[in-house]
């Protein structure tokens, strides 16, 4: 009881209590490299999702079609003003901050690819994942009814009782193959790669 009585002595010593009620904190300054929340520029959208593959936060970013055009639609809920989105665009559509200005300066971009690992010890070879990628049925109309593709310029394809992967650099990340897997054999993962243009040349 004794120590409850300290405790509240010490919380209510005038000056404490005046420090508690009247502080006074410095103005909040935006500084100038903050990276706000993606806006939109102007510029024409030519819809290809390159802002929805590198985002690194679930349903920030989607680019919808609106009265015969493409546009990115941000959502703050789940945005965390990272800036891949901006720097990524090849269209200049999306701006952040000085994020465009520096990446311009610099020369700097960020490019991003996809991976494609399957487990051997879990695929099953039913070769779900192939007939699904909707890349693999674009190059390949007869792969839907068939269930196998004799192509060469397919992503993927069940071969010699394997699923093999062929063209890698073809995935767009939409990750169909990944949720058809009944049983959770095949990962798509992103990679992605800073680059610098010297005098034009990539380095």
């Amino acid at each position: 009881m004794r120590s409850i009585v300290y405790y509240v002595r010490e919380f209510l010593r005038p000056e404490w209590l005046k420090k508690f009620f009247f502080v006074k904190t410095a103005p909040l300054v935006t500084p100038p490299y903050f990276k706000g929340y993606p806006t939109l520029t102007g510029k024409d959208c030519t819809g290809c999702f390159t802002c929805m593959m590198i985002c690194p936060a679930p349903d920030a970013i989607a680019v919808l079609r609106r009265k015969e055009q493409w546009e990115p639609e941000v959502y703050p809920g789940h945005c965390i003003r990272c800036g891949l989105c901006v720097e990524a665009c090849p269209e200049g559509v999306l701006a952040s901050g000085r994020v465009t200005d520096l990446a311009r300066r610099d020369a700097t971009a960020f490019w991003h690819s996809f991976h494609l690992e399957v487990d051997e010890s879990l695929c099953m070879r039913c070769g779900n994942c192939c007939v699904s990628c909707p890349i693999n049925r674009q190059i390949d109309p007869q792969l839907a009814g068939t269930g196998t593709s004799t192509s060469d310029e397919v992503i993927m394809r069940v071969s010699s009782g394997r699923v093999r992967i062929l063209h890698e650099e073809k995935c767009t990340g939409c990750k169909t193959c990944e949720t058809q897997c009944p049983s959770g054999a095949i990962r798509v993962a992103r990679m992605v790669e800073g680059v610098q243009f010297l005098d034009g040349v990539e380095s």
